[in-house]
């Protein structure tokens, strides 16, 4: 462990994606197979998973699936369309608009089984009344550059839009319909993850707005009169609900648990800082250096190693022009603030394999890091400074690649720490 600690934290890291695979964790919640018209629908990161998940159980299905490039399966009967993620695009509209036609017209007597995973706010792109895909496709972008935390990015999307905040739901009634969520946000709220596709929305469209001008978020003047008109979220008391049931399958939660566990196996001191935290990427990074530094400097030579698990979706406000996401970021402004610390060692990823809009899973720091980086002429602070926390990591080879992990349960933050003196 101490001698081969990215290893290490790479494990742990597995460990959590296992556990949170929708192989493993869909078919407990599937019902008998129902006898009428049996249709499932599916968006986000995990949702060709699982598909082919409920397929493993019942064998052909009807129903469509749209998930993000790259994130195919194999399955049976169950049609899945590839769409652009984190800015939607032509493809993921036009499969939105076929899902909603596909459970329009249904009896009391038929069922669906929904199944949604982070992803599904871009995935599903059907916009709302006087809105074009360009306009989503802005909108997206400019909420993502902005910093604000997700639960408010999806509040918006969700005033645009004609799928988004249970209008999937209503589209379904009076149909069954049983939804099994995999969660990738803070306090695993329902309505949040995916923007609540078959959950009712509290928020009103003044909520909308007010996220708009408190990050000073530019976009065409039509799309908040759009707002302002009015939009098709379902509240949660809505009859057209009456016959939906919620249930989240995996969450951040479970996955750092089973982490935690196979540390502590390894003869760990495991302390979790929680599941759901936010904020700017950078500064959570920085904070947790520094709590490293501090317990690293009340252990003694014959401590156990300690292990700081957290999970959550941190942010970054875009300030520069680079290639980078929350967790690098993360690692990156650690590693600026460690200085070299000898001792302790951090891994930042994101269970889907994806962190930001790069094909990278995260990285890892140690007391190496800065070294590397003097090695070979790369300013650390200069990186952070233009977002560019990828390509820096990329140079100093501390990136984490995994691919597509076919789940999404959030950010995985483990910072492990040894006794020095």
């Amino acid at each position: 462990m101490q001698t081969y600690p990215k290893e290490f934290l790479t494990t742990l890291f597995s460990e959590a994606v296992a556990v949170a695979d929708p192989i493993r964790v869909v078919k407990t919640h599937l019902p008998k197979r129902p006898n009428g018209r049996f249709i499932v629908i599916c968006a986000g990161k995990a949702s060709a998973r699982m598909a082919e998940a409920v397929e493993a159980h019942y064998g052909p299905c009807e129903g469509l699936v749209i998930t993000r490039y790259g994130y195919d399966r194999p399955t049976q009967g169950i049609e899945i369309v590839q769409a652009a993620h984190p800015v939607p695009d032509a493809a993921g509209e036009t499969a939105t608009v076929r899902m909603l036609k596909m459970v329009s017209n249904l009896d009391a007597d038929d069922v669906v089984i929904a199944l949604i995973s982070g992803g599904g706010s871009a995935l599903l792109c059907a916009p709302g009344e006087g809105l074009t895909l360009e306009d989503k496709i802005a909108v997206n972008r400019a909420l993502l550059a902005s910093g604000a935390p997700i639960s408010e990015v999806n509040i918006v999307r969700k005033h645009l839009s004609r799928v988004k905040g249970g209008q999937l739901a209503a589209a379904c009634y009076p149909a069954k319909l049983l939804t099994l969520l995999i969660s990738d946000v803070p306090g695993d709220d329902p309505s949040e993850i995916a923007s609540g596709p078959t959950v009712g929305e509290n928020s009103a469209a003044q909520d909308a707005l007010d996220i708009i001008e408190q990050h000073n978020i530019t976009m065409p003047p039509h799309v908040g009169a759009v707002i302002a008109a009015g939009s098709g979220v379902v509240a949660p008391d809505d009859t057209r609900l009456a016959y939906a049931e919620t249930r989240i399958i995996a969450a951040p939660s479970h996955s750092l648990s089973a982490a935690a566990s196979l540390a502590e196996m390894a003869g760990l001191d495991v302390r979790q800082l929680g599941d759901a935290l936010e904020g700017e990427a950078r500064d959570l990074g920085v904070e947790q250096a520094q709590y490293a530094v501090k317990l690293q400097s009340e252990m003694t030579k014959t401590a156990k190693p300690i292990l700081l698990l957290s999970g959550g979706e941190c942010t970054v406000t875009r300030r520069g022009n680079g290639i980078g996401g929350p967790n690098a970021e993360f690692a990156l402004a650690a590693a600026i603030a460690l200085n070299g610390q000898e001792g302790i060692h951090i891994l930042a990823c994101d269970t889907d394999g994806v962190d930001g809009a790069a094909e990278v899973a995260g990285a890892f720091s140690g007391p190496q890091t800065l070294r590397a980086a003097q090695d070979v002429g790369i300013s650390p602070s200069a990186a952070l400074a233009d977002n560019d926390a990828h390509n820096f990591f990329d140079v100093v080879a501390g990136q984490i690649v995994t691919g597509p992990t076919l789940t999404n349960v959030n950010d995985f933050r483990a910072i492990l720490i040894f006794a020095v003196n």
